[in-house]
């Protein structure tokens, strides 16, 4: 068996062998933002794998590598999301180690204003117990972090208020206090429960329908404050009737990571902006697919992502919530962190025939720099799980 060959395992227990094909196209490293989208990559952080542990207490990060990445991002024309759920917000990194990042990236970033967003929560608050106040109060002392370093927030999902609330007027009551103190205008993330258990029934109804007549309902009262909305709902129809309802000026950012093609790319009439976990592992290929978009490619668009739908499919699979541990696998065999270590001891949420499948699947969507590195990397995980 050759260097740039290797056995995977198959869910029915046997082994196939398996030699990469795919072809890497180099992306763009201009670093000239997108035109006809605005891009964000909801990106990972790597762990020190000297400090790391089992416990989510502690959030030990390798800085240097996961700056490195987000300029990797940045050399590409993407904007950054920081300290979103991708970066393990509430799996692993706590508020402190995310304050931390939200400032150091910011430093390092090229463009302030466009290169990145910054998550703001209320994940220091611990949910049981907590009231309504003290959601509104945890909300400010993040908001306000972000705003001081002069990041723009991205007000994310409250596991804390999806306990406390006790219908629709609650949510609209904390987001208008909170709202109405920011001083730049923000992007509201509506995380649904695949993403995040503890989220099931946002917005006071565990029916789509009522709880997104709550969400317009504030975007309308706070127009001017809301410059887009992230949905993160993989609900195809409901995001394109949702971008269709907003006021003027609002945008819709995607983070359907299943149908990301076809809403991007739009009907004709509408179209989402992006703000996706995906774009964490394809970015290559994103970056040339939004290339031809800029060009009024739609067509080239949608040949050049294809083949990264599968992939994205499999990766955001049930449970959804462990896309992150694909998403460090294959920035870890693409050569931009030297372990396969996640905080929280991540790396073992998703099994070894799942890895396989990754891999093949990267492969396929022309994801490898290096296939012998690659190939290299996965055998000594194969082995570490006893598949010889």
């Amino acid at each position: 068996m050759g260097t740039s060959s290797l056995s995977l395992p198959r869910a029915d227990g046997s082994l196939t062998r398996y030699e990469p094909t795919g072809e890497f196209i180099e992306p763009p490293e201009d670093g000239r933002p997108f035109k006809s989208r605005v891009v964000y990559v909801a990106t990972h952080v790597v762990a020190d794998p000297l400090r790391v542990s089992g416990s989510s207490s502690s959030s030990p990060v390798d800085w240097d590598a996961t700056l490195a990445y987000r300029s990797y991002l940045w050399s590409m024309g993407f904007g950054v999301a920081e300290a979103m759920d991708t970066a393990q917000r509430s799996m692993g990194l706590t508020w402190e180690a995310a304050r931390d990042l939200i400032g150091r990236s910011l430093a390092a970033a090229p463009d302030r204003t466009g290169a990145i967003a910054c998550g703001a929560g209320t994940d220091h608050l611990d949910p049981a117990g907590a009231t309504l106040d003290d959601v509104v109060g945890a909300y400010e002392e993040q908001c306000g972090f972000v705003e001081s370093t002069g990041g723009r927030v991205v007000l994310m999902a409250s596991r804390a208020l999806a306990r406390s609330a006790r219908g629709p007027d609650d949510y609209l009551t904390v987001y208008d206090k909170v709202l109405s103190q920011l001083t730049r205008p923000v992007t509201l993330h509506w995380l649904g429960e695949l993403f995040d258990p503890e989220l099931a029934g946002y917005w006071g109804s565990r029916e789509l329908g009522p709880a997104t007549e709550t969400f317009l309902s504030l975007i309308e009262a706070h127009a001017q404050r809301i410059e887009g909305v992230k949905v993160s709902l993989l609900d195809k129809d409901l995001e394109v009737g949702l971008r269709e309802r907003l006021p003027e000026g609002v945008r819709v950012y995607t983070g359907d990571d299943f149908n990301y093609v076809e809403l991007i790319r739009g009907d004709g009439h509408h179209h989402s902006h992006a703000l996706l976990g995906i774009l964490d592992a394809i970015a290559p290929v994103a970056a040339i697919a939004l290339r031809a978009l800029d060009e009024d490619d739609g067509d080239a668009f949608e040949r050049k992502l294809a083949p990264t739908i599968p992939l994205a499919r499999h990766v955001f699979s049930s449970p959804t919530r462990f896309y992150k541990t694909g998403l460090v696998l294959l920035a870890y065999l693409n050569g931009h962190q030297t372990h396969f270590k996640m905080l929280g001891g991540l790396e073992s949420a998703r099994s070894i025939v799942h890895l396989a499948e990754t891999f093949v699947l990267a492969d396929t969507a022309g994801l490898f720099r290096d296939p012998e590195r690659a190939c290299m990397r996965m055998r000594a995980i194969l082995a570490t799980a006893g598949v010889a």
